[in-house]
């Protein structure tokens, strides 16, 4: 089973008998429908709806619960969260020196833990299946002993199954949970009370006008790096993210694209010829009537 260890990541732990009904007030994910042995993708939003803290969380027992995040924006996290967490009776903190790696593959061939899960005293560590990802299994396990692994490997896959990340793909601050599809991957709960920043996602949903999607962009040659606008006739379209090879996510505007398509006009990155899709686990379509280059 291929693996890697996410050298760029951190662990947070929210506990104590107020810990859920806290997190579930601020948090885009449901955490009614989050099941043990399991990482659900979600947000903290600004009151606007745009995404300010990305991460994954799994429970931790009873009344605790990680939050996995960007190792770098760990410390804002917490703090942010402290800001929310007022008179609730729930304790937060970063988990110093805890390993983040993930595997994937075939789980008859061998479980995360018998591979990476084992630190040097025999003690098991945490494997959870990471809920983003439809066609692969993949599992996050926490803890355990160090290990390099296959970073480019992880980054190939993430990319081929338009799994989209801050950082890489998207600036905190700037994108709405929609754009990054956390409304495709459970990341945000539509049937769940009040958060923060609800109001405005509960309105694109319903509404339909989400207009900035993740998409996966093909070349037959590398593509530039990420930061790369996408073109149409000197119109920007959208922006490319994470890149490996020939292969990557970009953030774009479906309805320009489809317009592009629709025109038969050429979408590059740079001088660079490039093929958009959507990622093929994904429910969202190109609009059926996309807006004229002089609309968009």
């Amino acid at each position: 089973m291929p693996f890697a260890q996410l050298k760029d990541r951190a662990l947070i732990s929210v506990s104590g008998p107020d810990a859920e009904h806290f997190l579930q007030n601020i948090l885009t994910t449901d955490l009614d429908a989050l099941g043990a042995g399991e990482a659900k993708p979600g947000a903290l939003l600004s009151p606007q709806g745009k995404i300010l803290f990305d991460f994954l969380i799994s429970r931790a027992g009873d009344n605790g619960f990680r939050l996995e995040c960007r190792a770098d924006i760990a410390d804002d996290f917490i703090r942010r969260l402290m800001l929310y967490r007022l008179r609730a009776k729930a304790e937060i903190a970063k988990q110093d020196q805890a390993f983040v790696t993930v595997a994937w593959g075939d789980d008859s061939t061998a479980s995360p833990s018998d591979s990476i899960g084992a630190d040097s005293s025999g003690a098991d560590s945490t494997a959870l299946a990471d809920a983003r990802f439809r066609d692969v299994a993949v599992r996050r396990v926490y803890g355990g002993a160090a290990h390099d692994g296959d970073a480019g490997a992880w980054h190939a896959l993430r990319i081929a199954n338009g799994i989209a990340e801050s950082g890489s793909d998207y600036q905190l601050g700037d994108a709405f949970p929609h754009d990054v599809l956390l409304d495709e991957t459970g990341g945000v709960g539509f049937k769940k009370g009040c958060y923060v920043g609800q109001e405005v996602v509960s309105r694109m949903q319903h509404r339909g006008t989400a207009r900035r999607r993740v998409l996966i962009a093909t070349a037959e040659i590398p593509l530039p790096p990420s930061g790369t606008e996408l073109t149409v006739n000197g119109r920007t379209v959208g922006t490319l993210g994470s890149v490996s090879g020939g292969r990557g996510l970009a953030i774009a505007r479906i309805d320009r694209v489809k317009a592009a398509f629709d025109a038969g006009e050429k979408i590059v990155a740079g001088d660079v010829p490039v093929a958009l899709a959507i990622p093929a686990w994904a429910k969202f379509t190109f609009p059926q009537d996309a807006v004229s280059a002089e609309e968009a």
